[in-house]
């Protein structure tokens, strides 16, 4: 039996331990893509003591966004999408967490800037995350929306999964809310990193 002969069963083993392998790195990547984050437990109105100015008779969107999250830049360009769909416009914000002890340049990331590039949207720095608490918020990229008489109308994500923008149901039924149109859904699961992490 020749050398080459002995080395097949070996080649078919490590070629089938590879396929295994790469079977389950794909597995677990889309259960991490498409596991939500925990959904906000929001007030069902317009909290009183929050700093965030709310109008009456305009309806107020808000994103809660963790600054170095790798998932929110979707979550940023749905946002776009909504307000540029949207026939009404709601006054929107987008609320970074700024952890207690963290510098200023921590908060003031890419997403920042990609945020302030959305037109219409004002930016705000959360001290402490105590906006994401009034608000109940979880998970970044936690959108609510509450209509011009301070009432919760929408409460959950905005992309169809981690990472991934286009077409979903948090936007369809957001642009729907915006536009006196009939939602799809009235909450969604939201996909993101967690807001508050133990130490940071």
């Amino acid at each position: 039996m020749s050398a080459f002969s002995n080395r097949i069963p070996w080649l078919s083993i490590a070629t089938a331990a590879w396929l295994i392998a790469a079977t389950a790195g794909m597995a677990t990547l889309w259960n991490y893509d498409n596991a939500p984050g925990d959904a906000a437990s929001a007030p069902a109105t317009w909290p009183s003591a929050s700093v965030l100015a709310h109008a009456p008779g305009q309806p107020t969107l808000i994103l809660l966004a963790h600054p170095q999250c790798t998932c929110t830049p979707a979550s940023l360009a749905e946002l776009a999408e909504v307000l540029a769909r949207a026939r009404t416009h709601p006054r929107a914000y987008v609320v970074f967490l700024k952890p207690e002890g963290v510098a200023d340049e921590w908060v003031h990331s890419s997403l920042w800037n990609a945020a302030a590039a959305i037109p219409g949207v004002t930016l705000v720095r959360d001290d402490d995350g105590r906006e994401a608490r009034r608000f109940g918020g979880a998970t970044s990229g936690q959108a609510l929306l509450y209509d011009g008489a301070g009432a919760l109308r929408f409460s959950g994500g905005i992309t169809g999964s981690r990472s991934h923008a286009g077409d979903n149901d948090g936007r369809r039924s957001l642009v729907a809310l915006l536009s006196d149109g009939q939602p799809e859904r009235a909450s969604t699961s939201v996909f993101g990193c967690p807001l508050f992490t133990p130490g940071i």
